[in-house]
């Protein structure tokens, strides 16, 4: 690696010299490049730095003329680089007027105006602003903007900017414009710009004080018909926030547009919404299940940021969460509200553990907050969105629901139309609801899991129960203060019944207890209910209390962990053994019993009882060691999968049998259940290879109405031998062929094969025809399934899956460096894994080290190549 990227450091935060209150853009759309003037009225800014000289930043496109005041500057005047123009020594208050030249017809990166498709679309988020025109990109310049588009009105019928419409009309010789003004300031990562041949569906909505909002989703002609749930949804977030927050859409008109290209799942631009048609397509034939969420949940979340991000946005990059880890908590609210309320928070628990812990303990781990960054775009991280939503759901569950939206509703009326800082928000938080958050802001600046301890003493009747905490050393922070951390907690005696009422427990030291008097008997503590705190809980009640919890817990995050805790037992077992050399073990006797004792009393939720069921990943199994020998883990799942499967093979054949369609596909609580239910069914029956599973499962795949149990029958032959497995993805293939999210659902199904030979079926999908390198849900879905969905193949004996990764980062680096960063992310855990693995991955990331050049890839290599932290 070569080069001195320049980190930035939240220490080093001043304001802008200079602020811009009014912003003119007026873009000429040509054939080969698009022509943008930018005039901007300028005034030096009273409590910044007395700077002489004012830096717009700006990257690829070409300068034209630069003017003050309607006078074109000299060459004395100022200076321009390849990352920024410099005025020299400009006045107190002027217009600037900027014209560039840029080429978003050859702009692979997608950031800044790009082509996805026919679509002209634009990306600015964090810093993509600065390759449309010269200018201040940071978020704490806030400015109205009138936007001018211009264009071929046979090419681009349809142009949309930011705000209102106020003018369309003929620019001659077949060419037309429109004029759009957003009344509320913004920064300029928030603006928006799409041109092409769309087509739209419409709609609109009433706010409780009686306005209409004319809504709107535009894609490319042929795909309406599979946007009609997105719009439902949209409608459904709207009256919601109404609802729960109060909060009414401030414009008359609210446009999304959905494109096929792009390096993220969706962006908030203030009205003008541009999203991945994988966040927005949602079809009974051709999406499944958790397709149709991700819609609901990423709309919600995209129109939620109106306010929590655009009405009030952050001051400088490091306070990210501020937007998102709010706005995270409020899609989180609103998808628990909409759906099985203890499914929908287990799912958000397992992204929490199965993803976020192990950022924490790698060589990237950062606070919510973090202190300095080379690359913003690696920094759109689980750690800032995920993480920094529990830390505004720990708020909540100590102020209470009530009390803490009542505390966000003051934030925003008194923050409405600034760029702040995390800080602002918990200091409303504090002088709404009345707690001491004092403490609890280490949870912005320090990184790492901590660990809470919990030990019981029954004596005479009454139970002392102690928590103690400690966080492990990350990089840059060995040694740890003590956290806040509320710990909701309930005691339950042996016949299951709830003896004491949950109770939030607030754990401030390293050590504290509390007693519980006047039990009747020695009581089973549930501990961490709902996951009230991002933490790791050493609890170890015996093999008895976690059939108790996971038969009788009314907490249905503490019920699945109950299961998840008895598997882990066999699991933790088996792997030691297999590392060992020795045989894998058996699962106990209670076990058996508890799954039974479930599968006979299932609970009224069928989605929880699927999760109940389902093993810990692969991921969550490592978690459970200091060096993962990724090999041993794997064989002591299928071990344990099969072992289950041969045990209770007349019980889920029951299930596939009693939980097959019987309807047309409706997509609710109920019947996601129930093919929940039936998916997990099949995926235990092809790990004993069932009698005529394989041809139930072909026939399946041809039948099915829904791709919801398509896929299910496509992901039960997958691993299995024989014909049946080629033929369903030949016709799979054949039939779908003009849906590209679900050819990337073909490409994911392939990548993920526990077959020997996934790494060689993975390179020659790279040079299928129906594989598009510049595609990021291509990519994503080819070589981040693998990477992600197939430890057996990625971690491969011969290094072959680690040479495949390293070779497409080094070759996606000169096309798409936040996608190649992304992807060699995966290399940089190689630390937590045993030899030969460890050395393997790491030699793996030295040889990407060699081959990239962007900042992006590079900080990431440079993480993961640095020294280890050391407990001080």
């Amino acid at each position: 690696m070569t080069g001195n990227p320049q980190r930035k450091y939240r220490a080093d935060y001043q304001p802008p010299a200079w602020l811009i209150d009014d912003v003119e853009l007026d873009f000429d759309i040509g054939s080969a490049q698009t022509h943008v003037r930018a005039t901007h009225s300028v005034r030096r800014n009273p409590d910044g730095p007395a700077a002489e000289d004012w830096r717009l930043d700006g990257r690829d496109m070409t300068l034209v003329s630069v003017a003050i005041d309607g006078r074109r500057l000299g060459e004395s005047e100022y200076s321009c680089g390849d990352s920024a123009l410099v005025l020299h020594g400009p006045p107190e208050a002027f217009t600037l007027t900027v014209e560039t030249r840029i080429d978003p017809e050859h702009n692979l990166s997608l950031e800044g105006l790009y082509r996805s498709g026919d679509i002209l679309c634009t990306q600015c988020e964090a810093t993509g602003f600065s390759r449309i025109t010269y200018f201040p990109d940071r978020p704490d310049v806030m400015s109205r903007y009138v936007t001018r588009i211009t264009a071929d009105a046979q090419a681009h019928p349809v142009l949309l900017s930011n705000g209102d419409c106020v003018e369309i009309g003929s620019a001659g010789a077949g060419r037309h414009y429109a004029v759009f003004e957003d009344p509320f300031v913004k920064p300029c990562y928030l603006f928006a710009l799409v041109a092409g041949d769309l087509g739209v569906l419409r709609d609109s909505h009433t706010t409780p004080s009686g306005r209409t909002i004319d809504l709107r989703l535009y894609t490319e002609h042929g795909n309406e018909d599979q946007c009609a749930h997105a719009m439902a949804s949209l409608k459904q977030a709207m009256v919601w926030d109404e609802a729960t927050y109060g909060l009414e859409y401030d414009l008359d008109s609210y446009a999304i547009v959905a494109v096929g290209s792009f390096n993220m799942g969706a962006m908030e631009n203030k009205s003008l919404n541009v999203f991945n048609t994988a966040c927005i397509f949602a079809a009974p034939e051709t999406a499944t299940d958790d397709d149709f969420a991700l819609v609901r949940d990423v709309v919600a979340h995209e129109y939620f940021h109106n306010y929590t991000g655009n009405r009030v946005t952050c001051r400088d990059w490091f306070q990210l969460s501020l937007k998102e880890g709010l706005t995270v908590h409020r899609e989180h609210q609103f998808a628990i509200d909409q759906g099985s309320p203890g499914v929908t928070r287990i799912e958000q628990v397992r992204a929490i553990r199965e993803v976020q812990f192990p950022e924490d303990a790698g060589p990237r781990a950062h606070p919510v907050r973090p202190e300095s960054y080379v690359e913003m775009n690696n920094f759109y991280t689980i750690t800032v969105y995920h993480k920094g939503a529990e830390l505004i759901r720990m708020m909540e569950a100590m102020a209470g629901r009530d009390a803490f939206i009542a505390g966000v509703r003051h934030y925003l009326a008194k923050h409405d139309g600034q760029a702040v800082t995390i800080e602002d928000f918990v200091v409303a938080i504090e002088e709404s609801t009345g707690l001491d958050l004092a403490q609890f802001r280490r949870w912005y600046a320090q990184a790492g899991t901590p660990r809470v301890g919990v030990q019981t003493d029954y004596r005479e009747g009454a139970l002392a129960l102690t928590l103690t905490q400690s966080t492990p050393a990350t990089p840059g922070q060995p040694d740890k203060a003590d956290f806040d951390i509320p710990v909701s907690v309930a005691l339950f005696d042996d016949a299951g019944r709830m003896v004491r009422e949950p109770e939030v427990l607030r754990l401030d030291t390293a050590q504290a207890e509390w007693r519980f008097e006047g039990l009747a008997g020695e009581p089973t503590v549930s501990a961490l209910r709902g996951f009230t705190a991002p933490v790791r809980l050493d609890h170890a009640p015996d093999d008895a209390a976690l059939a108790r919890l996971m038969a009788h817990d009314s907490d249905p995050v503490c019920r699945w962990d109950a299961a998840q805790s008895l598997f882990l037992k066999t699991l933790v077992a088996g792997v030691a053994a297999r590392s060992g050399g020795e045989a894998l073990p058996e699962p106990s006797e209670r076990l058996f019993e508890a799954i039974a004792h479930l599968l006979s009393n299932p609970p009224a939720d069928r989605a929880l009882l699927a999760a109940m069921l389902t093993l810990p990943s692969v991921t969550r199994i490592g978690e459970e060691f200091d060096a993962i020998d990724i090999h041993a883990v794997c064989a002591a799942r299928d071990h344990l999968k099969q072992a289950i499967a041969t045990r209770f093979l007349e019980e889920f054949e029951a299930l596939r049998a009693d939980h097959a369609a019987l309807q047309a596909y409706v997509f609710d609580v109920e019947e996601a259940g129930r093919r929940r239910v039936f998916r997990l069914a099949l995926d235990y029956l092809a790990a004993v290879d069932a009698p005529g599973l394989r041809e139930r499962a072909l026939e399946l795949s041809r039948t099915a109405d829904n791709m919801t149990d398509r896929m299910a029958a496509l992901e039960a032959l997958r691993d299995l031998p024989g014909a049946a497995r080629d033929t369903a993805l030949a016709e799979f293939a054949e039939r779908w062929a003009d849906y590209p999210l679900v050819m990337d659902k073909w490409l994911r199904l392939q990548a993920g094969t526990r077959r020997a030979d996934s790494v060689e079926q993975v390179t020659a999908l790279l040079d299928d025809a129906r594989f598009d390198f510049t595609n990021p849900n291509r990519v994503r879905a080819l070589l981040g399934g693998f990477a992600r969905g197939n430890p057996a193949g990625f971690h491969r004996a011969d290094s072959g899956g680690y040479t495949l990764i390293a070779d497409q980062v080094v070759r996606l680096d000169a096309l798409n460096p936040q996608l190649a960063a992304a992807l060699a992310g995966l290399l940089t855990p190689w630390r937590r894994h045993a030899e030969p693995e460890a050395s393997a991955m790491r030699a793996a990331l030295a040889r990407v080290g060699e081959g990239v050049h962007s900042d992006n890839t590079r900080e990431i290599v440079e993480a993961g190549l640095a020294e280890a932290p050391r407990s001080g």
